[in-house]
């Protein structure tokens, strides 16, 4: 604000009304709609297939339509350029049959196809998240009712699935808005772009400030309307313990038609950019002193990423806490905040960042704190976002019979609050972690003097056109960022099969 407002009004207003600007803002809001609706679209759907029907392979489904949330959207973008583009990898196929052109794969098509496949995980994992915790005796009373099992997914099932799909929603639109890396490779105009070519084109940062400015405008009308969407409903289940047992629910006729849209959907999300690294892998050479650098870069990215993860939950409670259980002017505005940081470029808040330590607080400044305070700030909306959609489903009255039983604050927090918001937690701090692992510009300009990470090795060479040395620490990139999500969707089956046992199945 002191940049965008220290020119004056003048300069301030010419760059709000130029068309250019209008264009950007037409182009970006446009392609966060249209993300946003394709994620829902995608995630609401697989959610309930992997938890609540009889799909073959459910569990494997379960893991591996999540994973594309592990690759980087500038690896993606590489990817789809690199095998769906001009003289890409496919048109190198097809010439032979006298195919001399494929369907253009940059601007808006590009952009909205690459951050589609890998943000819809976001919507997943917390939709997957309330599912499993939802009670289905509501189910069971809307069967006893006569009602249909479509009617029941509308009626019944996606109501108690706002506040997740909401929280999942908002994280995909935020992120599209704030992404740099795809829509940089695919070439279509943004807010981040044009604010990134104005950073580095000019040595008066104005315009760039009044960019920022507009694209923190755009993400706070985003998270208002999330916000005012919001029906005043309890969505908490009716009775202390775990939900009753899950129904599985045949797909008749429909069971292997899922089966070849999952099988789709992860080969296309999965399969081309893994095939697309593997590719350059073989192609070229790596040898064994490239080994060492790689497993230094891979030990750095899990130090800053679970630093940055442990400050986002324990920032992120007190504030999802305050949203569900103190309603007030006073809470919405502190949670409305908190998404303030997502909606910024990463490049914007860590030159902020640079500014504020270089100046007042110099013992911060090129140290690993610093980086996980960048994350903090990035990222803080996942671990809300998902610890709210599960706070919601805890009835105050658990709360408060623990209290009447003689335990106290901390007492009921651990034994009664903390097991039943475990899944929203749990899902938080994955989102967090990969995310934090992906995370480019804030890693280049806060990591300290030579601490490498394995996204800062990966853009380095892309950047020189060294694709070849860029597969290997793309490859340990997306193999470290599958463990912890692996392990959230196991510990989700692990959850639901305990329900079931604890039913008598």
């Amino acid at each position: 604000m002191i940049r965008a407002f220290g020119s004056g009004t003048g300069e301030l207003a010419g760059v709000v009304l130029r068309p250019r600007t209008l264009g950007l803002l037409i182009r970006t809001a446009g392609l966060a709609v249209a993300v946003t609706a394709a994620a829902i679209v995608i995630a609401v759907p697989l959610a309930w297939f992997t938890t609540r029907s009889d799909l073959p392979w459910r569990r494997f489904w379960g893991v591996a339509t999540a994973l594309p949330l592990v690759i980087p959207s500038y690896v993606g973008g590489f990817a789809f350029v690199a095998a769906l583009g001009p003289r890409g990898m496919l048109q190198a196929a097809l010439s032979p049959l006298g195919v001399e052109r494929l369907p253009e794969i940059y601007g808006f098509p590009g952009a909205w196809l690459v951050l589609t496949l890998f943000t819809y995980p976001y919507v997943l994992l917390t939709t997957r998240a309330s599912i499993l915790g939802l009670d289905s005796s509501l189910e069971e009373a809307a069967l006893t009712l006569g009602k249909t099992r479509w009617e029941i997914f509308w009626r019944v099932l996606v109501p108690q699935l706002r506040p997740a799909v909401a929280a999942g929603g908002l994280l995909v639109a935020l992120y599209t808005l704030h992404d740099f890396g795809a829509v940089s490779l695919l070439r279509f105009d943004s807010f981040t772009r044009a604010i990134y070519v104005s950073y580095r084109g000019s040595f008066d940062r104005t315009a760039a400030a009044i960019l920022s400015l507009i694209l923190i405008t755009l993400s706070l009308l985003i998270v208002a309307a999330e916000s005012r969407s919001r029906r005043r409903a309890d969505y908490h289940r009716i009775h202390s313990g775990g939900g009753r047992r899950t129904l599985v629910i045949p797909l008749g006729a429909w069971r292997w038609a899922v089966f070849a849209g999952c099988t789709f959907l992860v080969l296309i999300s999965l399969g081309i950019p893994v095939a697309v690294i593997g590719y350059w892998l073989v192609r070229g050479t790596t040898g064994a002193n490239a080994i060492e650098p790689t497993l230094t870069a891979a030990f750095n990215t899990l130090r800053a990423a679970a630093a940055g993860t442990l400050l986002c939950l324990l920032a992120a409670w007190p504030v999802a806490a305050l949203s569900v259980r103190h309603p007030s002017r006073m809470s919405r505005f502190i949670e409305t905040s908190s998404f303030v940081g997502y909606a910024l470029p990463g490049l914007v808040v860590a030159l902020s960042l640079v500014f504020l330590t270089a100046r007042w607080v110099p013992f911060l400044y090129q140290g690993l704190a610093l980086l996980a305070l960048a994350y903090g700030v990035l990222f803080l909306p996942q671990a809300v976002g998902a610890m709210r959609a599960s706070l919601l489903q805890v009835s105050p009255q658990l709360e408060e019979a623990a209290r009447t039983l003689g335990a106290g604050r901390a007492g009921t927090f651990f034994k009664v609050v903390l097991p039943l918001v475990r899944p929203g937690v749990l899902a938080g701090s994955a989102l967090v972690f990969l995310t934090a692992m992906k995370e480019l510009p804030a890693t280049l300009l806060l990591s300290p003097p030579g601490f490498a990470t394995l996204a800062t090795r990966v853009w380095g060479a892309t950047n020189d056109a060294f694709f070849a040395r860029a597969a290997a620490p793309a490859l340990v990139l997306i193999a470290l960022s599958s463990v912890p999500l692996t392990f959230l969707v196991l510990k989700e089956r692990s959850q639901e099969e305990s329900g079931l046992a604890r039913d008598g199945r």
